[in-house]
């Protein structure tokens, strides 16, 4: 894409993913499914991760699978209220956007 994806972006959209489980999610399973939409390195999405749950966007446990201990990322109250203050955010931009895009010929 060719498009940079800024903080806030990024922020908005591992919690999107995050929120899609109600149990949470783990780090692997993020990665791959952000990378779904953007071109995005795993050294890039874990600070995001740890940024998140610094801000109290995203609380973390770990549970066992497989014999190992996996780290998972569940979006908290306050991190549900930063999420649907993006999407509202997102609307508003992306239709202003689109409305520009559309009046190009093409």
């Amino acid at each position: 894409m060719v498009f940079n994806t800024g903080a806030a972006l990024l922020d908005a959209i591992v919690l999107a993913v995050v929120s899609t489980e109600e149990e949470g999610t783990y780090g692997y399973k993020i990665t791959q499914d952000v990378r779904s939409v953007l071109e995005v390195s795993e050294s890039t999405l874990y600070p995001v991760l740890r940024r998140l749950q610094k801000e109290a966007y995203l609380e973390v446990y770990d549970r066992e699978y497989g014999g190992r201990n996996r780290r998972y990322y569940k979006v908290t109250g306050v991190g549900r209220e930063k999420l649907l203050e993006y999407c509202s955010q997102w609307d508003e931009y992306s239709s202003k956007i689109s409305k520009i895009f559309a009046e190009v010929e093409r």
